[in-house]
Order: C-alpha cells, then sequence, then structure tokens
C-alpha cells in the first residue's frame, strides 16, 4: 500500500502542497468553520435528519449529544461526504461544499475518526503516524527511506507525544490496548493542516483512566483547531465541549453551554433520564 493510499485511510490528504505539508500549529482561517442550512437526509420515506440547521465557529469545541438514532452519526456523514443531502447547504469555512466528494472536504482542512478502528495492526505507533505524515507531503511518492533529521519524522514524533503513545512508539499497533488505539486514531486525524476533526464517540469501550487520557488530549489540542464530538459519555463531552447541540429524532432541539444543557428540564427527560450518568 502506497503512502497515500495510508493518508487516504486515516482521513488525511494533501492540501498545501508544500513540501513537507504544514504542522500541526499553522494557522487556520478566522469565521465558521462549518455552516448547516436546512439540512436533510432521507432514506426513502424515511428522514434519519431533518432540517439541520447549525453553526460551528473556527476554533470552537462542539458536542453533539442525543440517543441512538437520534440522526449523529447520519449528520456527521453528510458533513464529511460520506453521504449527500437531500437537501440544504453545507459551507465548510465560508465555500459551499454540499455536493463535494469526501476527498475535496478533507483537501480543506477536514478530519474524522470513526467508531471502528481504521488503523495498520501489522505496523508500530511510529510508521502508522509516520504514514499519515507522508501522505500529506510531496515525498509521499518516494521511495527513498526517511534520513535521519527528516522533517516528516520530525512531525510524526511531535504527534506522537501530543497524544501521550511515546513510550509506546515501536509497539505494533495490534498489541496496543483499544484506548491507546483511540489514542493513535487522533494522531492520524492531526497529520497535515487540519482545520476541523469530527470525533465519533471515542470514548466508547474505554476505562476510566483511559477517558481521563482522551480528555487531556482533547483539552490540549492546538486552540485553532475546532472539533466536534459525538459521545453517550456526559462527563467526557461536557468537559471538553464549548457549545452543546442535542438532536432528538433528527432534528436539533436544544443548543447551549455545558451548563445550561445539564440543567434544561427537557433534556434531562429525554437524555438524562433519573439520572445524569445514564449514558456513560
Amino acid at each position: 500500500m502506497t503512502p497515500e493510499e495510508a493518508a487516504t485511510r486515516s482521513g488525511v490528504s494533501d492540501r498545501s502542497g508544500a513540501a513537507g505539508g504544514v504542522g500541526i500549529l499553522g494557522a487556520a482561517g478566522g469565521g465558521n468553520a462549518l455552516e448547516l442550512r436546512g439540512v436533510t437526509k432521507m432514506f426513502g420515506a424515511l428522514a434519519a435528519i431533518s432540517d439541520v440547521t447549525m453553526t460551528v465557529e473556527a476554533g470552537e469545541r462542539r458536542a453533539v449529544l442525543g440517543s441512538n438514532g437520534a440522526g449523529k452519526t447520519t449528520l456527521f456523514n453528510c458533513v464529511t461526504g460520506d453521504f449527500l443531502p437531500t437537501s440544504g447547504t453545507i459551507r465548510l469555512f465560508g465555500e459551499e461544499v454540499t455536493r463535494f466528494p469526501a476527498h475535496e472536504r478533507i483537501r480543506r482542512g477536514l478530519r474524522r475518526t470513526y467508531q471502528i478502528s481504521l488503523l495498520f495492526g501489522g505496523l508500530s505507533v511510529a510508521d502508522n503516524v509516520y504514514l499519515a505524515c507522508r501522505g500529506v507531503s510531496r515525498a509521499r511518492f518516494s521511495l527513498l527511506r526517511p534520513r535521519r533529521g527528516d522533517s516528516l519524522v520530525t512531525r510524526s514524533e511531535e504527534l506522537i507525544e501530543a497524544v501521550h503513545l511515546t513510550e509506546v512508539r515501536n509497539r505494533l499497533v495490534s498489541e496496543l490496548s483499544y484506548g491507546q488505539q483511540r489514542q493513535l486514531e487522533i494522531a492520524l486525524a492531526l497529520a497535515g493542516a487540519p482545520r476541523l476533526i469530527l470525533f465519533d464517540e471515542p470514548a466508547a469501550g474505554l476505562s476510566p483512566t483511559e477517558r481521563a487520557e482522551l480528555v487531556a488530549i482533547l483539552t490540549n489540542m492546538p486552540a485553532h483547531i475546532g472539533f466536534i464530538i459525538i459521545e453517550h459519555d456526559m462527563d467526557v463531552a461536557l468537559r471538553v465541549a464549548q457549545r452543546v447541540t442535542m438532536m432528538h429524532n433528527g432534528r436539533v432541539f436544544k443548543e447551549g453551554t455545558p451548563a445550561e444543557i445539564e440543567d434544561d428540564p427537557q433534556v434531562q427527560e429525554l437524555y438524562l433520564g433519573d439520572g445524569r450518568h445514564a449514558h456513560t
């Protein structure tokens, strides 16, 4: 498999054309990162999401919450281009991308992680991250082995450190714990020049210790990189988000700060139930 295929598998593609790609601290533009206006996705007669309107500012950290079947993952699929919406418009950093294929959205700084890990289990942590970095560089088709001091090797080491995997950098991915594999996915999403990352239930299946590690990684991401997180673990979602969008039956029915959402009677009835941690 070529480095470019590896990068595509990890949700990464070249945008800048610079010799080494753009580092994780590269600047992003201002304004809104994402604007959805009346987005609807029909499957036959079923509306998976209906008339969704939402604005996420550049650098904002947003949580999208709701029970199973609320339409959260379908919403992500429409944003990334995995599904094309039946109606409505999607703008990414001011540009309409409603009918764009997924790779064109990736080129504009969009990244995504999935509920199921997409990693190379037979390669080391360092190799996985290096391939993701290599895939966004002009050297992605080169057959030359990286040399000492190679900028892509340096960048991959920075990413490994950012997701707290330095101690296992040489271990095969198949030997990692599930939580460490989810941390590695974040490193792959950070390769290149991401501006907005969609995290699809990153805390699912994690132990309490691994969840705390995840929170630390997300809260310490560079400030210019925004993200939207789908999560059933309320403790994780409300600790890392600045604003929250609640979905129910495919529609947005509440938006606010974490404190406002926690205190809202309708949210408590529909989602939190009798206890705040019912979905953890």
